[in-house]
């Protein structure tokens, strides 16, 4: 069967899910063509770079840590809140790194989540019915007719708030804010005075202790690039296709197509049908995807997308990021794993344990209870070893801020603590403490993995 002839824009005669409508198409056209003028956000090389890293985990030879926040947002965007995401995800990556003894590829969900699918378009208050928020980048959170208007507008000031975020995180990784020297300096205060806090100290003083040894050994930041610098990685959701088809260009080495808005991109649960819209975007561009596996796909479903997504079965072109739920993640992955394998596929297995454990208290607050993210994780884990699959990467919703948006963990948030600091604009996060806990737990699941694999 002959695949069918893919360009940027042959996504809009599919059907498409979770697009808004824009009143004014004109608008949308002048937006979309000021943005397809715009240099590049990240660069075809930097994104095959990543592919070549991932391939490592794919090869179950590194892990794949992919953190930051819900939705980023206009009205929070700060180099404080950019450099506590930064340090956090340098934080957790670290503990993964010494304490679960493998390498880790960091990629932040950040410059570029501002876009969020909804289960209904429409929200109703008091009798007033009005679009659903689908993030900054369609319209904004305020419950009036004005601000739930979707502007295309908007997808220019994603652009410009991304390019300002990319340059700072860049300066981050290479200017020395990520040497290991630096180590103790990533604790955050709030994170510093918990046990996790506590901890992360501990580790950061027995990674000084190598740090000296080595340095004694005439092997320092100066002499080697890889203690004084770190590769970090973007990420977001390609649902707003608009924003993603005018963002993606030729390569000028290659002659491939690259998605230059971010260096990987993923599809999401509710758009990946194989006849629909984003799923035939994302099988032309030549970035590192990432796609969605909620409990309801099944083995049929997901070979036929790994066909589509990955035909040349590319080492570390697909990771199938996993959203089940701790009650269905023993079940429901087994049979995934076990299809996958006997296909012969080339995939990174990716946790997420986030999505498919949100509820809404009595108290009516969207939260998520701590220990059924652990018990998903712990799922995942004890799955993939039984099928004889690398565990290969978690990816996480979290936050460097303090606050009090996830139930339990050794912080021990309350249902009713969550009202104290709940300032997530749609999904539940992480705090600090409770994000550190869990690379602490994952970082034993890999040393234990390790040593499995050393007796057998």
């Amino acid at each position: 069967m002959t695949t069918p002839t893919w360009t940027p824009d042959s996504w809009r005669a599919k059907p498409v899910k979770q697009m808004p409508v824009y009143a004014d198409a004109e608008a949308l056209r002048s937006a979309e063509a000021r943005l397809a003028r715009l240099p590049p956000l990240v660069f075809a090389g930097e994104a095959r770079r990543l592919k070549k890293k991932l391939a490592r985990v794919a090869a179950g030879e590194a892990f794949l840590f992919q953190a930051g926040d819900c939705a980023e947002s206009f009205a929070e965007f700060g180099a404080n809140n950019i450099r506590d995401t930064f340090r956090m995800i340098l934080q957790m990556a670290v503990v993964l790194t010494f304490g679960g003894g493998t390498p880790v590829v960091k990629v932040g969900r950040i410059a570029g989540q501002f876009a969020k699918p909804r289960s209904d378009d429409f929200e109703t208050r008091d009798g007033v019915k009005l679009p659903s928020y689908r993030g900054d980048s369609v319209n904004g959170i305020a419950f009036t007719p004005e601000s739930r208007q979707p502007d295309p507008e908007r997808m220019i000031q994603v652009y410009n708030q991304s390019a300002s975020t990319l340059n700072l995180l860049r300066a981050f990784a290479q200017g020395g804010y990520a040497d290991l020297n630096e180590v103790h300096r990533w604790n955050l205060d709030f994170v510093e005075r918990s046990l996790q806090g506590a901890r992360y100290r501990d580790l950061a003083n027995r990674i000084g202790e190598t740090l000296d040894f080595m340095a004694a050994c005439n092997i320092t930041a100066e002499t080697s690039a890889e203690i004084r610098e770190t590769d970090f990685f973007t990420s977001h959701e390609a649902l707003l296709l608009p924003y993603e088809q005018a963002l993606t260009r030729v390569d000028s080495t290659t002659g491939d197509w690259y998605d230059v808005s971010a260096h990987m991109v993923w599809i999401g649960e509710r758009t990946r049908q194989p006849d629909g819209a984003h799923v035939e975007f994302m099988r032309g561009i030549k970035n590192p995807i990432g796609l969605k596996c909620g409990a309801s796909m099944t083995p049929d479903d997901l070979l036929r997308l790994i066909d589509i997504l990955n035909p040349a079965n590319e080492a570390g072109r697909l990771t199938l990021i996993v959203r089940m739920g701790a009650d269905k993640i023993t079940s429901q992955l087994p049979p995934l794993l076990r299809a996958v394998k006997s296909a012969g596929r080339s995939v990174i297995w990716c946790a997420d344990p986030m999505h498919g454990n949100t509820h809404v208290t009595a108290s009516g607050y969207k939260t998520r209870a701590f220990d059924r993210i652990l018990l998903e994780s712990r799922g995942f884990f004890d799955a993939c070893h039984a099928e004889g699959a690398h565990p290969g990467g978690i990816h996480l919703e979290m936050t460097g801020q303090e606050v009090t948006e996830c139930m339990g963990g050794a912080s021990a948030v309350t249902e009713a603590a969550l009202a104290d600091r709940y300032e997530t604009l749609c999904d539940p996060r992480l705090n600090g403490t409770q994000a550190l806990e869990l690379a602490f737990l994952v970082a034993d699941y890999l040393k234990g993995g390790r040593k499995s694999k050393a007796k057998e």
